[in-house]
């Protein structure tokens, strides 16, 4: 099954910290350049290095949470402050051909399509989903986050 995740950083070695995360993820099938932003809400903070990576994965949506979960256990995050800083956030974003609704997931995500620090670099792994993305809602001139590509992770 085709899965995306969206993950973030900007505490400590951010290209590390996301090279770390990718590398520990067996079913990687490819990654996305490197893009940084600047926080989109939560408190004044530095800015972010997002990336999306792509999956062929036989896991459920929630087995992918929980892989989340374990991915920023694994980078030592701290959840202090709601939208605060953080050496690793990762995010559920979209597993083809299944939606989900419950309290704890909501696939796809369902803030995605306003934030270009997630569709840009999500586009540049999957091209081929940029008109179910756009219509989805995704408009870049109106998304939240200038992003900046720096490069390969």
């Amino acid at each position: 099954m085709r899965a995306f995740l969206g993950l973030g950083s900007n505490l400590g070695d951010r290209r590390a910290i996301l090279r770390e995360a990718a590398s520990a993820i067996g079913e990687l099938v490819a990654v996305s350049p490197v893009y940084e932003t600047e926080p989109v809400g939560g408190p004044d903070q530095g800015a972010f290095y997002n990336i999306v990576v792509e999956l062929d994965t036989e896991r459920t949506p929630h087995e992918l949470l929980a892989l989340c979960g374990e991915l920023e256990r694994s980078a030592g995050r701290e959840r202090i402050v709601r939208w605060g800083p953080r050496t690793l956030d990762v995010d559920v974003l979209w597993v083809e051909g299944i939606v989900v609704n419950d309290v704890d997931l909501t696939v796809p995500h369902p803030r995605m399509v306003e934030r270009n620090f997630v569709m840009q670099p999500l586009l540049d792994v999957a091209p081929d989903l940029a008109d179910i993305m756009e219509s989805a809602g995704y408009d870049p001139a109106t998304a939240l986050g200038a992003v900046t590509r720096v490069g390969p992770l």
